[in-house]
Formats: C-alpha cells, structure tokens, sequence
C-alpha cells in the first residue's frame, strides 16, 4: 500500500500478531488441559506438613519383659521436649537415689534408636557424663554430677532435669537437686512448661535456692 511516496507492509505485522496470539491460546488450552486453573490472587495454601511427627507408632514402641517396667524419659524433638517411654530393670526405680538417678541418666543418654531417630527425636546428653554420691552436707535427694549442671548445654540440662522429675525418688520440695565436682553447692531446679517448650532459650531450667 503506498501513501504519497511511503510505502506500508502492514502484511508480515498482521501475521506476527497472530502468531503470538495464538502462543498465548494454546498456553491457556495446555494448563487448562493439565487440571491447572490460573488466577492473579496469590493462594495460601498454609504451611506444608511436617515430616517429623515427634511420635512412635504402637508399632514402633519397645516391648517391655515381665521384669522391666516403663519409665519416661524427655528427648530432642523440633526444639522441644518431648516424652518417650523406654523399659528398665524392675530395680532401677526403686528407693535407691543412686541407682535410679544412674538408670535414667543411661536412657536418655543413648543414642535414640532407628524407630526413635526416624520420628525425629534427639539427644543433647553428653556421653561421657556420670552419676556420683552425694557429699556429706548435702541437702536431702542431693544428685552428684560429673561436671557443673551449668556446664552442660541448655538443651541437655533441660532433659537431665525434666527426666528427673519424673521419678518421685529423684524430686525434693517439687525440685530436682544438682550438684558437680566442684565445691559449689547443689541447686534444686524446676522443669517448667517453658523449659520443656524451649529448652534451648533457657540458660539453665528455673533454679531455687536451697536452705
């Protein structure tokens, strides 16, 4: 087409047009053939689920002999606390401090095994750390540590206490009462909702003083 001396192709345009209309059709057929709806409004479709569900299946629960009996010990879960129940000798939940003190300290101590670590559970309980006898001079239900219960991390600490608590032997005046090598004197702790919520935030559990 030519107005005065210029020359217009409006030709080649109209086809390009076209084509790129028809790219943009065939787009909306293929993601409405995919099950795909578009929309321009941002969808919330909430937080995805958690693969760590920080609990055993009946299926996964250790089968306990005639001569054991269960006791709850607190594990790492997602940064919490959380409660598992393992199976121990008929005598380490007796009245000897000592030796029940000695008995949870193994349970949560260990390494979770495959069932346990497969839910996501944890231990923050050093290997190496002991159960000793009280002093001459410490206050009544007085547990003995191989190093300073401030020593330890947060998180283990919390367990240790948490653990503890749960065993009337080990709880003096609602407190569990720990003491180290060294000269300091023992404290009595609580294992609070916020010690078990989070554990790692806290430098020790609640701490009372003892007369």
């Amino acid at each position: 087409m030519k107005r005065g001396d210029v020359t217009y192709r409006r030709g080649p345009l109209r086809r390009r047009t076209a084509a790129s209309l028809a790219a943009v059709l065939a787009a909306a057929a293929l993601a409405s053939g995919c099950g795909i709806r578009t929309t321009s409004v941002p969808v919330d479709a909430g937080a995805a689920p958690s693969r760590v569900p920080c609990r055993l299946s009946s299926s996964d629960v250790a089968t306990r002999s005639p001569d054991s009996v269960s006791v709850t010990v607190y594990l790492v879960c997602t940064s919490q606390l959380v409660t598992v129940d393992r199976p121990v000798a008929a005598d380490a939940t007796g009245a000897d401090l000592v030796v029940v003190a000695r008995a949870l300290l193994k349970e949560v101590q260990q390494a979770p095994p495959a069932n346990e670590r497969r839910a996501g559970f944890t231990t923050a309980i050093p290997e190496g750390l002991r159960v000793t006898r009280a002093r001459d001079g410490d206050p009544a239900g007085t547990v003995r540590l191989s190093s300073q219960p401030e020593d330890l991390s947060a998180e283990a600490l919390a367990q240790l206490v948490c653990t503890y608590a749960e065993n009337e032997t080990l709880v003096t005046d609602g407190s569990v009462v720990l003491g180290g090598p060294g000269d300091y004197p023992p404290r009595g702790y609580l294992c609070t909702s916020q010690t078990k919520a989070r554990p790692g935030d806290l430098a020790t559990p609640d701490a009372v003083l003892l007369d």
